[in-house]
């Protein structure tokens, strides 16, 4: 058999067993790269010391031990409910964590995410390790945990809750056991992940924070998911007017505004995307009218493009857009007016990025994966991770363990169980980047502080 074939048929077995496991996300996380067969050896030697040190084990043993602590903090922060832009009480209550496990001088920045920076041992890189506050859920859902057939449920429990406790617990055990990192850990619950938050918690993190040398984001995801590509998107709202009337009385005399949404939405229906890179688009929702037997004076639509890469989806915006401006033309052509117009508002717009699977911030993630008995899968979805790739910036993210599912409904859940192997798996990961004090160098370059932007 063909190499090629090979690698192919292996990545499509390894996606469906992905699948199977209920992999967070499933629509998003498909592999989108080979994962290398061998690691660089600067990469393999500082993970062979990590795993062979007894600080190191000790420490991974307190991870275990704290587990069931820290499913009491994931119950506890669960119950905060946190919809995007409202996410205050769970940031206040995440603070309060980090203050009591060692981090006195945490806050809550001007965008609303806590951030609390842990200091190395000095001339080390700065990795920014992350979970986000919100939730898609609105203010008023019931989001009592609920345990049964050995797990917990709760709306927004595995997305991304577990991703904050397991952070407060990397926390507690390195601070318990003073495990000393050479490069610095920057602690952080971010604020604006889902839904129209549009990235705003990480955007204003790495606006104001211009020396931050990695990001590595913890989601749920199945053990050995290593994202790292960041799918770009650019959401509209279109809003038509026109003078609107009887529907009897005035009909031939005005366009409507629902005629000429419907036209551009038949016209971006035709748009044609490539299918590599992935680029999707969707008109997501519509509204407008008044009455039955009115002549509709408005209408409105919101429409989402991603892309896997910047260029098709710049290409794909500037088709709907000429198409939605092409269908205004017409229905006013249809009536001889020029009374229907049509405005568009950004909504969305999150930028795509990729970090390279040859990269050390990739490999360390792959070695740390071997050493736990994981193979793994490269994906790409929409995450946090966006912002730092669009600027360069190495990022990935990972699992903090535990099998999870049903995301952005009401029925999610996670499973906890053995869920502080993927904990540990994680912050091993962490570790071999930033370095330990007498057992291994820092895997993670520093980088010279970017400007400020103007």
């Amino acid at each position: 058999m063909p190499h090629a074939l090979r690698h192919r048929l292996a990545t499509l077995a390894a996606a469906a067993a992905l699948m199977a496991a209920g992999a967070a996300h499933a629509q998003s996380f498909n592999a989108v790269a080979s994962t290398p067969a061998q690691v660089k050896p600067a990469i393999d030697q500082a993970y062979t010391q990590l795993m062979a040190s007894p600080a190191i084990l000790k420490l991974l043993d307190a991870v275990k031990a704290d587990h069931d602590r820290s499913v009491e903090d994931l119950k506890m922060l669960t119950e905060i409910e946190a919809p995007p832009f409202k996410e205050q009480k769970r940031a206040e209550a995440f603070l309060a964590r980090m203050k009591a496990l060692g981090l006195a001088d945490a806050k809550i920045d001007a965008e609303g995410n806590v951030v609390g920076l842990r200091k190395g041992t000095g001339n080390g890189p700065k990795l920014l390790i992350s979970a986000h506050l919100d939730t898609v859920f609105p203010a008023g859902t019931d989001v009592k945990v609920k345990e049964r057939d050995g797990k917990l449920y709760a709306p927004g429990i595995s997305d991304d809750t577990r991703g904050l406790s397991v952070l407060l617990s990397w926390l507690k055990v390195l601070n318990d056991n003073k495990v000393q990192t050479v490069g610095d850990l920057l602690f952080v619950g971010n604020v604006g992940e889902e839904e129209l938050g549009n990235l705003r918690g990480m955007k204003a993190l790495f606006r104001d924070q211009l020396d931050i040398d990695g990001m590595v984001g913890l989601e749920p995801a199945p053990d050995g998911s290593v994202l790292i590509l960041g799918t770009g998107s650019h959401r509209y709202e279109f809003t038509f007017k026109g003078p609107g009337g009887h529907s009897y009385g005035a009909f031939g005399q005005v366009p409507s505004a629902i005629h000429g949404m419907g036209r551009a939405i038949a016209k971006i229906a035709d748009v044609k995307t490539p299918s590599f890179p992935k680029t999707t688009f969707t008109v997501g929702t519509v509204g407008g009218g008044t009455s039955v037997n009115t002549i509709a004076p408005d209408a409105r639509m919101a429409v989402d493009i991603r892309s896997d890469a910047m260029e098709p989806l710049l290409e794909t915006e500037k088709k709907i857009l000429a198409a939605v401006d092409e269908a205004v033309a017409e229905e006013n052509k249809r009536w001889g007016v020029t009374t229907l117009a049509v405005s568009n508002k950004l909504i969305g717009d999150r930028p795509g990025g990729r970090t390279p699977a040859d990269s050390v911030m990739v490999e360390a993630a792959i070695r740390a994966n071997t050493a736990f008995g994981h193979k793994t899968l490269l994906s790409g979805a929409s995450t946090d991770a966006n912002v730092p790739m669009a600027l360069g910036i190495p990022a990935i993210i990972i699992g903090g363990g535990g099998k999870t599912g049903g995301f952005h409904a009401l029925s999610e859940w996670i499973d906890v169980t053995d869920g502080w192997k993927g904990a540990q798996n994680s912050l091993v990961t962490v570790l071999g980047l930033v370095g330990v004090q007498g057992v291994s160098e820092p895997l993670l370059p520093k980088r010279p502080p970017r400007a400020a932007a103007k």
